[in-house]
């Protein structure tokens, strides 16, 4: 008897972590679903972000899909900075434990924060998105 109350705690945390590789499971699967409108897309406990054209949209993700969804086009966007753990500022409203963002300053002065989880992802999409955005003023206007 004794033996069973001492795995029963065990028992627990296996449907817990059960529950939880399900949770994350659904909320990977709707990313994939919203991702396919987008060029390139990136997904990570923070954020979910979505590149088509000159448009960048991101998002909290969720089982039904990223909610809080914001976006802006390249062409409003004047900055694109990367922000780590000790400079990130407080009015980010990042999420809890983000140690990395990428900060866009639009044209108008208003800033958006992109999180993400790991420093090098932040990086690649800053450099893709700064030569895209440097393309995309040297591309002649009709």
């Amino acid at each position: 008897m004794e033996r069973g109350l001492l795995w029963l705690p065990l028992l627990g945390i296996f449907i817990w972590l059960a529950w939880a590789g399900w949770h994350e499971y659904r909320k990977l699967e709707a990313y994939k679903i919203w991702a396919t409108d987008f060029e390139r897309a990136k997904y990570d406990i923070y954020a979910a972000l979505g590149q088509v054209d000159a448009r960048l949209v991101w998002g909290r993700p969720t089982r039904q899909g990223p909610e809080q969804l914001q976006e802006v086009t390249l062409d409003t966007v004047t900055q694109i900075a990367l922000c780590t753990s000790p400079s990130l500022p407080a009015t980010a409203n990042l999420p809890q434990g983000c140690d990395v963002c990428l900060e866009l300053t639009l044209d108008s002065g208003e800033h958006r924060w992109i999180p993400f989880t790991d420093t090098a992802l932040a990086t690649a999409w800053q450099n893709r998105l700064q030569t895209l955005q440097k393309s995309l003023q040297s591309t002649p206007q009709p």
